[in-house]
C-alpha cells in the first residue's frame, strides 16, 4: 500500500511534502531554542509573544528554499553537499531571526544564543529527518521492488563508486562489500559490511545474493579471471567492472584495438572470394560425408547444400554431433532430402547399406581422429579409424560404383613424425592403390594445413585461454603452421573432387607457414590486451613454452616430392608422388589388423616405418632422446 502510494506521488507532490517539513522543523526549532532560552518557565507565553518572529521567518524560508533548491533534491539521492546547502539555510534563518529584533514591532529582544540554537536545531532536525525518510522509502521500494541484491567485490575506490551508483538504481542493490585486503576486512563503508573472500559462499547463501561484480580494474587480467573462476561454483553471476576512466576512454580505445583480422593469421589473403562454384558436378546428385558431425565434416554439408544436392546423407559415430548438425541443415529449408546415418566406418554392413539404399553417386570421406597426442598415445584406436575404416569406405565406394570418393587429408600426412600423421599418409596410400585398380569410381584426396576453428586447432585453444585470462601456451618459439579457414578447406575440396581424374593428391598454395608465436602474440593484442613479456612485465596475458609434443614436428610440409602439375585452379595443384604396390598395400593392411587385434603396438609401429617415408617409431624416437 504505502509502495503504491509513493509511486502515485508526482514531482510537485514530493516537493511539497519535502517543503512542509521544513517548516514544521523551523517551528519546533524555534520553540525548543525559546525554551532552552527561558530555561523552560513560562514557555508557552514565551512562545506567543514571540511568535511574531515566525511570521517572518516562514515566508522568508518559503523564499530561500526555492533559492536553494532543497525542494528538488530527490530523497534517494541526499548528500553531504545537499546537507551543505540545508546549513547555509540555517544560517541565512538565524540570522534573519536575530535582525528582526530591530523591527518596530519588536517589543523586546530575543538574545543572539536563542538564534544560534534556533538555526543549529534547524539543521539537525531538517538533515536528519531526510536521512530517515530516505531510509524508510528506500525500505519501502525495497520491500516493493524484487530488486536483484549485489555483492562487490573490492572496496576501493571503484567499488565505492558503484555502491554509491546502485542506490538510486531500480533493479539492482548493493548488498555488502569483499575485499583481499585484511586491514579493510571487518569495516563499514558506504553503510555496508566489507567481508573477507572466504565468508563468500555463506554470504551468497545468507544474503540470497544474485550477482557478485568484480570492481577491481586495477589488476591485471590473469588476477581478475582466477578471481571470478574461483566464484564459478558460489551459485550466482560473475561479472567485472572496468573503472570510470575506462569507460569514459572506452571509445577513444575502441578505435585502436580491433578484433584481428583473418588475413594477419594466415600470413596471406584470404580464397574464399578466389575460389570459384562447384556446384555443377554436385547438382542432383546423392551425396554421403562421413564424419558430419566434425568440424569439416559439417561445413562440407552446409556448402554442399548450396549446390542443390538431391540427396545429402551424414554418416557419424557421435550421435550429439549429429544431431547438432541434422538439425542445423533441416533449418536451410531446402529441397535437398537430409538423411542422417548413425554408426562407424569401420562396419561394412552399415557402409553397404547406406550406399545402396540411398543410392549415393559422391562420397566425401572426412571421418579422422586429429588430435595429435591423443592418436599418439591411442595408436591402435587411431590407425583402426584413420586407416582401417578409410580402406572400409573406399572399398565400399569401389563396390558401390560411386562415381567420385575424396578422401580429406592433412600437411601432416607429409614426412610424418607422429602416428596421427602417419595414419592419414596410410590413408593416402591406401586411396592411391585403390585408384589403379578401379574402373569406375575416380579416387582422390586433398591435403592442406591447419584449419582455423576446427577442432584440436590452436585458434579456439588460444581464444579460451585468454578469455580465462592465459597464459597460452606455445610448443616452441620457432614452430610454424600452415593456415587457413574452414570455407576454405571445404571450397578446395569441393573443388578437387571436381577436377578429379583419379589417384589425385592435390594441394593449395597456402603462401608461407605462419608463426605460431606471432599467432599467439596477435590474437592476445587484437583482443585488446598486452603481451607479457621480459620487456612489458605489467602486461596482461603471458605466453609460456611447453615444449614440442610427442610425434609433432616443428615445421609442417605440403609437398613429398617437388613434381607438380597444375588444376584450372592457378591456387590448386596436383602432386606427384610415389606409391605402394598392391601387394605391398595388402601386406601392410594385414599387419594393421593383426596388430589392432592383438594389441601390438610395436607390430604397428613397425608397419608404419616400413610403409611410410621418414616416419620414426616413438620407442626409436625415446631411444634416441
Amino acid at each position: 500500500m504505502l509502495y503504491q502510494l509513493l509511486k502515485s506521488l508526482n514531482r510537485t507532490q514530493k516537493s511539497s511534502v519535502l517543503v512542509l517539513l521544513d517548516l514544521i522543523w523551523i517551528v519546533v526549532a524555534f520553540e525548543i531554542a525559546l525554551a532552552i532560552e527561558a530555561n523552560g518557565a513560562q514557555t508557552l507565553a514565551a512562545f506567543v509573544g514571540m511568535s511574531w518572529y515566525l511570521a517572518v521567518l516562514l515566508p522568508a524560508a518559503i523564499l530561500a528554499i526555492k533559492l536553494f533548491g532543497l525542494e528538488q533534491i530527490k530523497l534517494h539521492a541526499f548528500s553531504l553537499g545537499d546537507a551543505v546547502d540545508t546549513a547555509s539555510l540555517a544560517v541565512f534563518l538565524g540570522g534573519l531571526g536575530f535582525l528582526c529584533n530591530y523591527l518596530p514591532v519588536a517589543q523586546s529582544m530575543a538574545p543572539l544564543s536563542t538564534f544560534f540554537v534556533f538555526a543549529l536545531l534547524f539543521l539537525v532536525l531538517s538533515v536528519g529527518a531526510r536521512i530517515a525518510l530516505r531510509n524508510i522509502v528506500m525500505e519501502i521500494f525495497r520491500r516493493g521492488q524484487n530488486r536483484k541484491r549485489v555483492m562487490i567485490y573490492g572496496a576501493g575506490q571503484t567499488g565505492q563508486q558503484l555502491a554509491a551508483a546502485l542506490v538510486t538504481d531500480d533493479e539492482f542493490e548493493a548488498v555488502c562489500f569483499v575485499d583481499d585486503k585484511v586491514a579493510l576486512q571487518k569495516l563499514t563503508i558506504s553503510s555496508m559490511r566489507v567481508h573477507a573472500p572466504r565468508e563468500i559462499a555463506d554470504i551468497v547463501a545468507k544474503e540470497q545474493i544474485d550477482r557478485i561484480v568484480l570492481a577491481m580494474p586495477s589488476a591485471s587480467l590473469a588476477v581478475r579471471t582466477r578471481i571470478a573462476h574461483g566464484l564459478r561454483n558460489v551459485g550466482c553471476e560473475v561479472l567485472a567492472l572496468p573503472s570510470f576512466a575506462e569507460i569514459v576512454l572506452r571509445g577513444e580505445e575502441a578505435q585502436k584495438v580491433a578484433p584481428v583480422e583473418t588475413s594477419k593469421l594466415l600470413g596471406r589473403s584470404a580464397l574464399e572470394g578466389e575460389l570459384p562454384a562447384a556446384s555443377e558436378t554436385y547438382l542432383d546428385r546423392s551425396i554421403l560425408v562421413t564424419g558430419a558431425g566434425g568440424s569439416i565434416g559439417s561445413e562440407l554439408c552446409r556448402q554442399i547444400l548450396t549446390c542443390k544436392p538431391k540427396r545429402l546423407v551424414l554418416l557419424d559415430h557421435s550421435e550429439l554431433a549429429l544431431y547438432n548438425v541434422e538439425r542445423e541443415l533441416q533449418e536451410t529449408q531446402t529441397d535437398c532430402d537430409v538423411v542422417v546415418a548413425l554408426g562407424s566406418i569401420n562396419e561394412p554392413e552399415l557402409l553397404d547399406q547406406v550406399l545402396q539404399q540411398h543410392d549415393i553417386d559422391i562420397v566425401f570421406h572426412a571421418a579422422a581422429y586429429k588430435h595429435l597426442p591423443m592418436v599418439e598415445e591411442n595408436c591402435l584406436e587411431g590407425l583402426r579409424n584413420n586407416v582401417i575404416g578409410t580402406r572400409a569406405v573406399a572399398e565400399a565406394a569401389r563396390r558401390h560404383d560411386v562415381e567420385r570418393f575424396i578422401l580429406v587429408s592433412s600437411d601432416k600426412a607429409v614426412r610424418p613424425t607422429s602416428v596421427m600423421g602417419s595414419s592419414k599418409r596410410m590413408a593416402e596410400l591406401v586411396v592411391q592403390d585403390l585408384a589403379t585398380r578401379s574402373e569406375g569410381t575416380r579416387f582422390s584426396m586433398v591435403r592442406f594445413g591447419n584449419v582455423m576453428g576446427s577442432s584440436g586447432s590452436v585458434i579456439p585453444l588460444f581464444e579460451d585461454q585468454i578469455r580465462h585470462g592465459g597464459p597460452l601456451t606455445v610448443t616452441h618459439p620457432n614452430v610454424t603452421r600452415f593456415f587457413m579457414t574452414v570455407s576454405e578447406a571445404v571450397r578446395l575440396v569441393l573443388l578437387a573432387g571436381s577436377f578429379s581424374r583419379g589417384g589425385d593428391v592435390f594441394v593449395l598454395d597456402m603462401g608461407e607457414p605462419v608463426s605460431i608465436l606471432d599467432v599467439a602474440r596477435k590474437m592476445i593484442e587484437g583482443s585488446g590486451y598486452s603481451v607479457r613479456d621480459d620487456k612489458n612485465p605489467a602486461g596482461d596475458i603471458a605466453i609460456t613454452f611447453t615444449g614440442l609434443r610427442p610425434g609433432e614436428k616443428m615445421h609442417e610440409e605440403l609437398l613429398i616430392g617437388s613434381d607438380m602439375l597444375t588444376t584450372p585452379h592457378p591456387k590448386i595443384l596436383r602432386a606427384q608422388e610415389k606409391r605402394l604396390s598392391e601387394i605391398e598395400i595388402a601386406g601392410a593392411l594385414q599387419d594393421l589388423r593383426r596388430a589392432i587385434q592383438t594389441r601390438d603396438e610395436s607390430l604397428a609401429l613397425a608397419t608404419l616405418h616400413t610403409c611410410v617415408e621418414e616416419f620414426t617409431p616413438k620407442d626409436d624416437r625415446d631411444t634416441a632422446s
